[in-house]
């Protein structure tokens, strides 16, 4: 699936990441620079395409970018920034203006292993349009992400402008066995920041797997209603409920929904999303 945008492009993107390797520790700085006055923005799932204005030229940004991992996050942050750069403001081509949700989480949130369009985030989209809603979904899933990668990823969420924010983070600190009380205080912070921007934030619940152990596993998935109550965030109990440990709707990892499967995420996603935005329709 590609993400067009029509508009000009003059602004620098600059992010840090944290490099995943062994020898890692260390933090990559990269700066890229577009400056161009392109008539259309491609992103692919091989790479970045700006065409300019006048004579068809292009300029494919892949071949700038080596590192699998830094190519991600810059798509992530072109898919949030992009938005804000054209001359409307808007995804797609469209010049109408719509509202923002954008879908803050890691790889079930990217849709690793599917189609871009075949990702939660694409779906609800049609999903909503089915329904009525005039609103637009970002995908803001990065695969791998921690909820300390979350942290350092708001600023560039709240760029986006977005009114409400599903936030699925958390499945990657408990399969990598990390601390349970820092992952909750990364949510806690995550969501402290969306909220002081005047964000709805939607808490996604997450459980692992059964053989992290009968104590990890709990005290995991009661991470996600503590927050929501102390918060008072309306909460997604398991975000892969009637998908998790199928067979069918998982993909060969086990992990991953398929296509199918993100059809079922999207029904679970509704049957908290819809009652707020019927609520903002009444109010609005």
């Amino acid at each position: 699936m590609a993400t067009d945008c029509l508009g000009g492009i003059d602004k620098e993107i600059s992010f840090k990441m944290d490099t995943d390797r062994p020898a890692a520790g260390r933090v990559m700085e990269t700066s890229v620079t577009l400056i161009m006055d392109a008539s259309r923005v491609q992103i692919t799932s091989e790479g970045i395409i700006l065409y300019a204005t006048k004579g068809g030229g292009s300029l494919h940004l892949m071949t700038m970018i080596e590192d699998r991992r830094a190519y991600r996050i810059l798509v992530a942050v072109l898919i949030l920034w992009l938005p804000t750069l054209t001359a409307q403001g808007e995804l797609a081509g469209t010049t109408e203006i719509k509202p923002r949700i954008v879908a803050f989480g890691d790889s079930l949130t990217a849709g690793l292993g599917v189609k871009r369009d075949d990702a939660y985030p694409a779906r609800l989209q049609k999903r909503l349009e089915e329904l009525g809603f005039r609103y637009q979904v970002i995908n803001a899933g990065v695969s791998g992400d921690t909820t300390a990668g979350g942290l350092r990823r708001v600023g560039w969420v709240l760029s986006a402008k977005p009114e409400i924010v599903i936030l699925e983070l958390g499945a990657n600190d408990g399969l990598r066995g990390l601390s349970l009380e820092q992952t909750k205080t990364n949510l806690g912070h995550i969501i402290q920041q969306l909220r002081q921007a005047g964000v709805t934030v939607i808490l996604a619940g997450m459980k692992l797997p059964p053989n992290y152990g009968q104590e990890y596993t709990e005290q995991f998935a009661s991470i996600y209603p503590a927050l929501a109550d102390h918060y008072r965030l309306p909460l997604i109990p398991f975000f892969l409920e009637g998908v998790a440990a199928s067979s069918k709707l998982n993909q060969a990892d086990g992990i991953h929904p398929t296509k199918e499967g993100y059809e079922i995420v999207v029904e679970q996603v509704l049957k908290v999303l819809k009652p707020i935005l019927e609520e903002r329709k009444r109010k609005f």
